[in-house]
């Protein structure tokens, strides 16, 4: 059985032991394991949105639910990250900065797509684009190293793929129904 704040307290004992991302990973695995009982637990979701689980200055658990075929442009977290999908898929299309490029330029750098179960560990300079492409709400627990919603960070243009301050209403809008 999955239960919320075991997981929370999970999560916090990882950190406190281990400040990257690789304890916080395991955490997640553990509980994408089983999916369906995650799932279970926190229901399934029936529109987007982001719902804080956990916030403070050093972790945030969010419990995110995205649209159906949606892409979200580039952008960095400047923390690392760990996703876990226990409903539905992304697919992730990584980037890096274009050395000496005056506008911050990015370009491609590999992909990854997630499925239900799929965990995904990053590191603070990872860039990401993110596509839900399936029909249907992909679900999913995100744990941050850091306050997500207070931290200062980059999205980029998605035509150009010229870098820009993320706004988090912005962010917020896109959840949203």
């Amino acid at each position: 059985m999955f239960d919320v704040d075991n997981f929370i307290a999970d999560c916090c004992e990882a950190i406190e032991n281990d400040l990257t991302h690789k304890s916080a990973a395991e955490v997640v695995r553990c509980a994408m394991s089983e999916p369906s009982k995650i799932l279970e637990a926190l229901g399934e979701p029936t529109e987007p949105g982001i719902t804080p689980l956990y916030q403070s200055q050093k972790l945030t658990i969010i419990n995110l639910a995205w649209k159906p075929l949606t892409t979200i442009p580039p952008h960095n977290h400047e923390m690392w990250a760990v996703i876990g999908i226990y409903g539905g898929r992304e697919d992730n299309i990584f980037w890096r900065r274009i050395k000496g490029h005056p506008e911050g330029l990015i370009e491609a750098a590999g992909a990854k797509a997630l499925s239900t179960g799929d965990v995904c560990p990053m590191s603070a300079d990872v860039i990401h684009s993110v596509t839900n492409p399936i029909p249907k709400l992909t679900a999913a627990l995100h744990v941050y190293g850091g306050d997500f919603f207070e931290a200062e960070r980059s999205e980029w243009e998605p035509e150009r793929l010229t870098e820009h301050q993320l706004e988090m209403d912005a962010v917020r809008a896109r959840f949203s129904s």
